[in-house]
């Protein structure tokens, strides 16, 4: 018996024993194509040399050194590298460990940010359903994936939520969502207008929505009309790059693809590839200095932030970025994979949408695709088609409850930027073979 408590209630999960580019062998010599990146993580590919050697040569040099008492030149390197990449002028960041302590990081950034400039009275934070903003309890409350958020509801009810821009369910009960860019504006305006005045301090958004809802992107002009209507009411405007960010949808930053320049920004996942447990909030020159131009300053800390094997490993991730210009190759190979998926799938009669930008690219799965009606949960039509995936040797990303926080499937792909083209036809087939025998199975 295995003293380990898994994520996975599996109980035979194959031991993974080495991994290079798009593919992952287990203990048993079986090669799995990693068409999920891990759970959208990994960019750079799999068993990079130059980010191990790396990795070993600062955890040689200097493994850790508190974030009160130094800094570090790999540290230093990496804040200047990534600076001229994100969406906002004059950047500063503050590196933790992973996307929930960077997002419970910008929650208490933009509180900080409020007090310092005498506003102490905006502590209101507005999200939307349909989101996913991490597992800490304040990520969580934040987030609006319900199904996450069922079993801890006796703990959460702090935020607010507005509802997900998700075009292909819009004005549908229980779905808590629109899709006209206007009426999202307007819905944030009355939301922001219906507290006491002065009392909103932020609003977070995915710029594109990752597994809670495949992949949903906004519809043209929600995200300059989301900032204006922030930026009239002296709301700081939060994207949440975990997932977007770093050429996953074919730009650095999602919220690139409509030139919208954030106040904070919260990134993970693809700034290290998965090599090394990181992420950041970063927030704009204005932000950086009303919460450090006088003492407290930003009162907020965690162990293992500003760690410098982090900072190491985040800057050789982005050096092979750049030089390989894999934010390029996301978008041209996520326009080839959707163009995969149409030709197998978009006629299928229980695919509802196939939908994306660069490689993450979602699929919802609906039992009558007229009516766009979701299968039952308990069909758990989701976990049939990642099974039935896994088993041909396809690893792909499982989503519930798009339709009504309970039912409702999708899958969301997101490989490593270096897949090859055989490789995206492997994933579409793979993908496909599952769906096709997973639905005719639930309709029988």
């Amino acid at each position: 018996m295995s003293n380990v408590l898994r994520r996975s209630l599996d109980p035979a999960l194959p031991v993974a024993v080495r991994a290079e580019g798009s593919t992952i062998w287990d203990a048993d010599g079986r090669a799995y194509l990693d068409a999920a990146g891990g759970a959208i993580v990994v960019g750079v590919g799999h068993g990079r040399d130059s980010v191990a050697r790396v990795m070993a040569e600062q955890a040689s040099r200097v493994a850790y050194a508190h974030a009160t008492a130094f800094t570090s030149d790999a540290l230093e390197r990496y804040a200047a590298a990534l600076a001229p990449h994100l969406p906002m002028a004059d950047p500063a960041i503050y590196p933790v460990a992973g996307g929930s302590e960077a997002m419970e990081s910008a929650l208490k950034l933009a509180r900080a940010y409020h007090l310092a400039r005498g506003e102490a009275e905006r502590w209101i934070v507005i999200a939307r359903w349909g989101s996913y903003h991490g597992n800490t309890l304040g990520a969580l409350d934040l987030s609006g994936r319900k199904p996450l958020r069922r079993p801890y509801e006796a703990w959460l009810g702090r935020f607010r939520h507005v509802s997900a821009a998700y075009p292909y369910r819009a004005g549908e009960p229980g779905a808590n969502a629109l899709g006209d860019a206007e009426e999202l504006a307007a819905e944030l305006e009355r939301a922001i207008e219906a507290a006491e005045p002065g009392t909103v301090a932020a609003f977070v958004a995915e710029p594109i929505v990752g597994a809670t809802l495949a992949a949903a992107v906004p519809p043209d002009g929600y995200w300059p009309a989301i900032a204006d209507v922030c930026r009239r009411h002296g709301v700081l405007l939060i994207a949440d790059e975990v997932m977007t960010g770093f050429g996953r949808t074919g730009t650095w930053f999602g919220v690139d693809h409509w030139n919208v320049r954030p106040d904070i920004v919260v990134g993970a996942k693809g700034g290290t590839s998965g090599y090394f447990p990181f992420g950041f909030v970063a927030a704009s020159g204005g932000v950086a200095q009303a919460v450090t131009q006088e003492p407290p300053g930003f009162v907020h800390g965690f162990t293992y932030s500003h760690h410098a094997v982090g900072a190491a490993v985040a800057g050789e991730v982005l050096r092979i970025l750049e030089d390989e210009q894999l934010i390029q190759a996301s978008a041209v190979k996520g326009d080839r994979l959707q163009a995969l998926l149409r030709e197998r799938l978009g006629e299928h009669p229980n695919v509802g949408e196939i939908r994306g930008r660069g490689l993450m690219v979602g699929v919802e799965l609906v039992a009558d695709r007229e009516a766009r009606t979701p299968f039952p949960r308990t069909d758990r039509l989701t976990e049939q088609v990642v099974r039935a995936a896994r088993e041909a040797g396809v690893l792909v990303y499982s989503g519930t409850g798009l339709a009504d926080g309970t039912n409702g499937d999708s899958i969301l792909l997101g490989p490593p930027f270096v897949v090859t083209d055989d490789e995206l036809v492997r994933i579409a087939e793979g993908l496909a073979t599952a769906i096709e025998g997973a639905t005719a199975a639930a309709v029988a």
